[in-house]
C-alpha cells in the first residue's frame, strides 16, 4: 500500500493516524485549521476510549472534574441533581497533549487514501442541515468557581447549559436567554467578553466517502452539543475509517468497505437525532422548539431512506480492525 493522506488537525484526524501508523501505513499529515471550541466535556466513557486509542492513559489527569449535572428540563420543571463522571478541558489543551502522539509524517505524489477530518469535500458531495439553531459559547465568571458541576435548563426559545467557565447558549445570545433563566442565571457572576457563535444544528456529510476518500470527525457529521458526545464520535469514526483502509490492503473489496463506512455513519447519525428528537419534545412549546423539532424529524426520515437504499453490513469490528461478518460465524 501507498501513502495515505490525512487532512485537519482535531481529535478524529490524530486518533486515525496513530492507529494507521501504529500498522505501519506510511502517511502524510496536511494540517487545515478550523475554529476550535473554547471547552469540551468528555465523559468517563469517551476519556477511556481516547486514551486507549491513543495508548495514551494519563491523557487526562489534571482537568477539571463534572461530577454531578443539575438539569431543569421542560416547562416549569423543578431542578433535578444526577451523578456525572465527566471533565472539562479546551480544545486547544487537548490537541496539545495528543500532539505528542502523533507518528511521522512522509509520503508523496498521489495518496492511495485521502482521510478527510476538514472541508472541503469533494465534488459531489453536500451537507445535509437538520435545523437552523445557532450557538454562542461565552466565558463566564461563576459564583462557586469550584464547584464540580455542570448545569443544563430548557427556556421558552432554546436552552443553556453551563459548565465551569464557560456558558453555551443555544436559540439565542446569552443575555437574552439568562433574562428568563431560574437556574443557570443564579450560578453566574457576570459574562465576560470572550465569545464565539457557532451551528448547533446537525449535519451531515452526502456521502461520508467514496472511491479513495473517507470523511471523519466533524467533516462527516456535527452533533447538537444537547447530547455531549461528538469527542467520543469523532473517535469512533477514526477507528473506523483506519479499520476500512487497513482492510483493503488486505484485498477486501473498496466499493463493499466504502459502503460500510457509509451505512455505519448514517445509522450512528440517524440515533443521535432520534435521541435530540426525545430531549426537543420534552424540553418546551413554541415556535422555535416546533420549528428544531420538525427538522430533526425530517432528519430521521432521510437516514431511513439512506439506508434501505445502502446494504446490509458485511463486516464487524474486531478490536481495531474490520473483519467479514462472516468470519465472526465459528466464534
Amino acid at each position: 500500500m501507498g501513502h495515505i493522506e490525512i487532512r485537519g488537525e482535531g481529535v478524529a484526524a490524530s486518533c486515525c493516524a496513530c492507529l494507521l501508523g501504529s500498522a505501519g501505513v506510511p502517511l502524510k499529515l496536511v494540517r487545515q485549521f478550523r475554529p476550535r471550541v473554547p471547552a469540551v466535556v468528555v465523559s468517563l466513557a469517551t476519556q477511556t476510549l481516547v486514551s486507549s486509542t491513543l495508548g495514551h492513559m494519563e491523557l487526562f489527569a489534571g482537568c477539571r472534574p463534572i461530577k454531578r449535572r443539575i438539569v431543569a428540563w421542560g416547562p416549569g420543571a423543578e431542578p433535578a441533581t444526577l451523578p456525572h463522571a465527566a471533565v472539562v478541558i479546551t480544545e486547544d489543551e487537548l490537541l496539545e497533549r495528543i500532539e505528542s502522539r502523533l507518528p511521522a509524517s512522509g509520503g508523496g505524489g498521489s495518496a492511495d487514501w485521502t482521510v478527510l477530518a476538514a472541508r472541503p469535500l469533494p465534488e459531489p458531495a453536500i451537507e445535509r442541515r437538520f435545523g437552523s439553531r445557532q450557538a454562542w459559547a461565552a466565558a463566564a465568571e461563576m459564583k462557586t468557581p469550584d464547584e464540580p458541576a455542570c448545569w443544563i435548563e430548557s427556556l421558552c426559545a432554546g436552552w443553556l447549559f453551563l459548565i465551569p467557565g464557560w456558558l453555551i447558549a443555544v436559540g439565542g445570545a446569552p443575555e437574552t436567554l439568562l433574562a428568563e433563566s431560574r437556574l443557570v442565571a443564579g450560578e453566574i457572576r457576570r459574562l465576560r467578553r470572550e465569545r464565539a457563535e457557532f451551528p448547533a444544528y446537525p449535519r451531515i456529510a452526502d456521502p461520508v466517502g467514496a472511491t479513495g476518500w473517507l470523511a471523519c470527525g466533524s467533516a462527516a457529521m456535527a452533533y447538537d452539543p444537547i447530547c455531549g458526545d461528538g469527542t467520543g464520535n469523532a473517535v469512533r469514526e477514526a477507528i473506523l475509517a483506519a479499520a476500512v483502509i487497513k482492510a483493503t490492503a488486505r484485498g477486501e473489496p473498496e466499493d463493499r468497505l466504502v459502503a460500510h463506512y457509509r451505512r455505519r455513519l448514517v445509522a450512528g447519525f440517524q440515533r443521535h437525532l432520534e435521541l435530540s428528537l426525545e430531549f426537543y419534545r420534552a424540553g418546551n412549546s413554541g415556535p422555535w422548539w416546533d420549528e428544531e423539532t420538525a427538522a430533526l424529524e425530517r432528519g430521521v426520515a432521510w437516514c431511513t431512506n439512506e439506508l434501505e437504499s445502502l446494504p446490509p453490513f458485511r463486516y464487524r469490528l474486531d478490536g481495531y480492525d474490520l473483519l467479514p461478518v462472516a468470519a465472526f460465524s465459528g466464534r
